[in-house]
């Protein structure tokens, strides 16, 4: 069952609702914006895990970031690798 709704009236420039609108679909401006927003949040709460961290541990590197992104990418061509053989 889907997470229950509410009507709310937000303002925003214009420029930016009509290209929220433009590229909404078939979903709707509602459902487009309510996905940014969630996306918003998940940043906002991923940046304030940063913060923790790098409070207990130190600042993260750059050396460290760019690890990861390599682990990252990595594990992306493994997936695609391993979807292309499954089909």
């Amino acid at each position: 069952m889907s997470e229950p709704t509410q009507k709310y009236s937000i303002t925003m420039p214009r420029d930016i609702a009509e290209a929220a609108r433009a590229r909404s679909g078939p979903s709707g401006l509602s459902a487009y914006v309510a996905a940014a927003v969630a996306r918003q949040i998940e940043r906002d709460n991923l940046n304030e895990l940063v913060a923790v961290a790098e409070a207990e541990h130190g600042p993260i590197t750059d050396e460290e970031v760019q690890a990861l992104r390599d682990q990252l990418q990595q594990a992306h061509r493994e997936q695609a690798h391993d979807g292309a053989n499954a089909a």
